[in-house]
């Protein structure tokens, strides 16, 4: 018999979110967990402050399947609720805080929630509970706010209101707190005990080339295996570490993190928003040893700010920086400010539970520069061609499919979509890319209809959609521009109804507080003939139009 050698791991290991929380809670009790801000929790205080939130939950009749919406800022309190709502069997829907009226309404129909946990917090000019009144206008004349009941929203029950203001149709955090003591901790208990892997865990809405974000459902399974595969094996992280994340928790490139951090009993700081000054500050005086900036807008406020070159980051051992997607400038900068740390790079997706590719701390300097990395174990991507489906060999450029046990199970309520993108056992990124003979992948851009803003994948459709709202708009098609700040901003191409009159300042006027500023054109330009093929309007027209425009713009200004 032939000998087959042993593995010596990684080996699956697979949990609850809650019970991850709780075992490190165990492991690690006095090790500090969080810190936002001047906010600093201990494990022990993380766990009991969660499980205070699950009581809270079962008292109002929230259990196993039940989704719990999360609209606030990055804070102590965000990630309390999203291991609370795990705690008790329930599903967490972290809501893109940036979304406006428009957005906010159609999540919380499409998404099922039954509980929404929102704050008084007013940050960088936000009012959610305003904003919430809008998307829901029966919402202020509810006379019980423990049984909404509220015309084109038939789960929802309660919106708990964080904070000291007291507002009608909202349970107020007082009123929310006291429902602990009637909470069944026999109830709570078999909730956890009773959760499967394969459960979901999380709910996160995503841009696509539909009108509407779609939500994905991320099971225990996914987002804790994929947590460790990245923080315990990938970036060998320890209990020792402290682990910086800007990017907002409603994101799953913050959600990993955070939970990679929790997984060994590290300490994960972010803040309630990403501020270039105050995040230096925490990299130097905060001693952090890995960092998770990951977007371009993230990185160039970092690099250009005065107080770079003064601050020290020595204590960094590994940043992903994806200096392979990044301008040459950025990387030369980055790379001399931080010399001694391992740069890293990631390609991933919300549909994956976050990372599918990044590297190993000994891929080398030019891989990790040049490439974003290989699959992580359990994971599987593969290049075709987009239009005969046929796998493509190593170095030819193609869509990137992706596959394994991270993938969500579809899109929630969208069958459509789900079989478009969701095909034997592989999911059709969109995103064209190739894998090298070592097997770093690389990705070069999207076959499909999509913007990336500043990190936030937007569907073109969705802005023509909403913009084809307005009473005078006929039609309206986006394209991409190039942005240094934001690797790419909206241009709107619109086409008014007969006898019509609208400036760009008007177009820009009317997706004020209705859709998130990520998604408002930079540019609007009015048409009255569309260049078009046989059927199509050929949008690679009006893209190389807007180009060429700016372009001229600029060589006239300098």
């Amino acid at each position: 018999m032939t000998e087959i050698k042993t593995p010596a791991g990684p080996f699956a290991e697979v949990t609850s979110l809650g019970d991850l929380l709780l075992r490190s809670a165990a492991a690690h009790a006095d090790n500090e967990a969080l810190v936002f801000g001047a906010e600093r929790l201990s494990y022990r205080q993380l766990a009991a402050r969660s499980l205070h939130r699950a009581h809270c939950f079962n008292a109002m009749g929230i259990g196993p399947g039940d989704h719990v919406g999360l609209l606030m800022p990055s804070c102590v309190e965000f990630v309390e609720y999203l291991f609370g709502i795990s705690l008790c069997g329930a599903v967490a829907v972290p809501i893109n805080a940036r979304y406006q009226i428009e957005e906010l309404g159609y999540v919380v129909a499409n998404a099922d929630i039954k509980v929404l946990i929102t704050t008084d917090i007013i940050g960088e000019h936000v009012d959610f509970s305003e904003r919430l009144s809008r998307a829901l206008p029966q919402l202020c004349g509810s006379d019980d706010p423990f049984d909404l009941r509220l015309d084109g929203f038939p789960r929802l029950r309660s919106i708990v209101l964080l904070g000291t203001t007291v507002r009608q149709g909202f349970v107020s955090q007082q009123a929310f707190e006291q429902l602990a003591g009637r909470g069944s901790a026999a109830a709570v208990e078999a909730a956890r005990l009773g959760v499967r892997t394969r459960d979901w865990a999380l709910m996160l809405y995503t841009s696509g080339t539909t009108a509407n974000p779609k939500g994905c459902p991320i099971t225990h399974e996914a987002i804790v295996r994929n947590s460790i595969a990245l923080g315990r094996h990938r970036y060998r992280l320890r209990q020792q570490d402290r682990f910086w994340s800007p990017l907002p928790l409603f994101h799953i490139a913050a959600i990993l993190p955070l939970v990679a951090a929790i997984d060994v009993g590290a300490c994960f700081l972010s803040d309630s928003y990403f501020a270039a000054a105050e995040a230096l500050r925490v990299l130097e005086e905060e001693g952090v040893t890995v960092a998770y900036p990951c977007f371009v807008t993230i990185i160039s406020d970092l690099i250009n700010h005065p107080d770079f070159c003064r601050r020290d980051f020595s204590r960094i051992r590994l940043m992903n920086s994806n200096l392979a997607v990044q301008p040459e400038s950025f990387a030369r900068r980055v790379l001399a400010a931080m010399p001694g740390a391992v740069h890293v790079g990631s390609f991933g997706m919300t549909e994956a539970a976050g990372t599918v590719c990044t590297h190993s701390l000994e891929a080398g300097r030019e891989a990790q520069t040049k490439r974003l990395g290989t699959p992580l174990p359990g994971m599987r991507v593969k290049i075709v061609d987009p239009d005969s489906g046929a796998e493509v060999a190593s170095g030819e450029r193609g869509e990137i499919l992706v596959s394994g046990y991270g993938l969500c199970e579809g899109y929630f309520k969208d069958e459509e979509k789900t079989r478009s993108s969701f095909q034997d056992g592989w999911f059709h990124t969109g995103d064209l890319g190739f894998v090298d003979d070592d097997g770093q992948i690389l990705f070069v851009g999207r076959s499909k209809d999509m913007l990336k803003v500043g990190g936030e994948n937007v569907a073109a459709s969705e802005i023509e959609t909403f913009l084809c709202k307005h009473p005078a708009v006929n039609l309206a098609q986006v394209v991409a521009v190039a942005d240094e700040r934001m690797g790419e901003v909206p241009a709107a191409f619109v086409e008014l109804k007969p006898g019509e009159q609208l400036t760009a300042s008007d177009i820009i006027a009317y997706c004020d507080g209705r859709i998130a500023r990520y998604k408002t054109p930079r540019y609007v330009r009015f048409v009255a003939d569309w260049p078009r093929s046989a059927s199509k309007i050929q949008k690679y027209k009006l893209a190389a139009q807007i180009r060429a425009e700016l372009q001229q713009n600029i060589q006239e200004a300098g």
